[in-house]
């Protein structure tokens, strides 16, 4: 792995085609929200398989703590979508199928010429594509849990969303002031707080 690719580091802002087809940059997908990305052998790859599984058991809850995943292969656009379907992921699988990203972060896997994949890694990133952890996942084991997961995410949201804490002092005078800025808040999900 590249050796900026490290916590406290910025992720480079990759552009790829989705598996719709459709050219996404991982800013524009991460937003305002945390991101677990996962670079993936792909398909072929009992072990990303497994993982993917695991974490499309638990997406809802991604889902409503506001944190995005995204997957990166190097699978064509086809078998990128199959790939997504066959573990019943809801998020975004973006195909490197011209080893961009494996080239541009040095993780080629040099021991599988025949598929010519990137090594696995996880990365749990803060908004802007701050490196938080880095997860090397040649061997399953290093990859992380959903517990591993959960403790990243808890120890990010803790640290970008202000109102974590609101028995912390000043915010409840500061909701019942009108001051909202402290706040986290939705606009696209929650018409309550988007009239506010």
């Amino acid at each position: 792995m590249r050796a900026d690719i490290v916590p406290g580091g910025t992720f480079p802002d990759y552009e790829l085609t989705d598996h719709s087809k459709k050219r996404r940059r991982l800013s524009e997908l991460q937003g305002s929200d945390p991101l677990v990305l996962l670079l993936s052998r792909g398909h072929y790859c009992p072990k990303d398989n497994q993982q993917h599984l695991r974490l499309a058991a638990v997406q809802a809850e991604f889902a409503v703590a506001y944190t995005r995943i995204v997957t990166i292969s190097t699978d064509n656009i086809v078998t990128t979508r199959e790939f997504r379907a066959s573990v019943g992921a809801t998020w975004t699988f973006l195909s490197d199928v011209g080893r961009k990203v494996q080239k541009d972060l040095d993780i080629k896997e040099y021991t599988d010429p025949h598929h010519d994949p990137m090594v696995p890694h996880t990365l749990v990133l803060k908004p802007g594509l701050v490196i938080h952890s880095v997860y090397n996942g040649y061997w399953y084991w290093g990859r992380p849990s959903v517990e591993d997961l959960r403790r990243d995410l808890r120890e990010v949201t803790r640290d970008i969303r202000p109102d974590w804490d609101l028995s912390a002092a000043g915010f409840r005078e500061a909701w019942e002031a009108g001051d909202h800025s402290r706040f986290f808040h939705d606009e696209d999900a929650d018409p309550v707080l988007r009239a506010l």
